[in-house]
């Protein structure tokens, strides 16, 4: 018993700074988490991920870090100008959504981000690379929605992919027919549509879906309902980086509509 107690007051004295720095840490990391939750939350999109890196730093496979950082590298690529600069956002958000089905493949946000990321990257990528990443994306995305049904961005996405792949221009279908025997899945405009609509369903705070369903139904030929989802968007607040030009590009949209 007493060489267990001098044991004990050996290494209190001997490594009490280690064991308060451990604390400290501790209590930083959750104090730094609810700060980037917060900024998150609040679309403050860089600040947030300077946060959640920083909790990477310390604790690389905290699932939660993981899944935003990812999309957060999506979003903010997504407004980068050059394409070799997109495309290390986007590489960077893909790997990051790896990491986190890693971490935990049974959750709709690790699907739904590596879903947005290789969606993002697909567009700035070749004809081919875009039809052989159509069915990862839909493979990921299929999964988001069957482990939380009532994810809205997950349904936005499966709305922007059949809208992408059943407009395919025709040096797109020819390599889905020469490369990998068709177009993936039965995709429509239809199917487009009411997919977007499930996530205004579900979130109608977004202008990037009342948007992107504007879109669709314009290319339905129903401009009628088109100029009714920009209404809608240019009615909403702002709330994320992108509204402000997504608001313009529907008053632009309206205008030809109407003319």
């Amino acid at each position: 018993m007493r060489f267990g107690f001098l044991l004990l007051t050996v290494c209190l004295f001997v490594y009490p700074g280690e064991l308060l720095a451990q604390q400290g840490n501790g209590n930083a990391t959750i104090s730094l988490e609810e700060e980037a939750d917060s900024l998150y939350d609040a679309f403050e999109e860089k600040e947030a991920l300077n946060a959640y890196e920083k909790i990477l730093n310390r604790d690389p496979e905290n699932y939660r870090a993981l899944w935003r950082t990812s999309f957060l590298y999506s979003r903010i690529g997504n407004r980068k100008k050059e394409k070799d600069t997109q495309k290390e956002f986007y590489n960077k958000a893909q790997d990051l959504a790896q990491k986190a089905l890693q971490v935990d493949s049974t959750d709709a946000e690790s699907h739904f981000v590596m879903s947005v990321a290789m969606g993002r990257k697909a567009l700035i990528a070749s004809a081919r690379d875009r039809v052989a990443a159509s069915r990862d994306i839909k493979k990921h995305v299929d999964r988001a929605l069957a482990y939380d049904s009532t994810h809205a961005g997950a349904w936005h996405v499966l709305g922007r992919w059949h809208f992408k792949v059943a407009n395919l221009n025709f040096v797109e279908r020819l390599a889905a027919n020469t490369l990998f025997g068709g177009i993936p899945g039965d995709a429509s405009n239809e199917t487009a549509a009411k997919a977007i609509r499930r996530a205004i369903e579900l979130n109608d705070n977004y202008v990037l879906y009342y948007h992107d369903l504007a879109m669709v139904f314009d290319e339905m030929g129903k401009k009628k309902e088109a100029i009714n989802a920009c209404q809608s968007a240019l009615n909403l607040e702002n709330l994320t980086p992108d509204d402000i030009r997504l608001k313009n590009e529907c008053r632009n949209w309206i205008e030809d509509w109407k003319s």
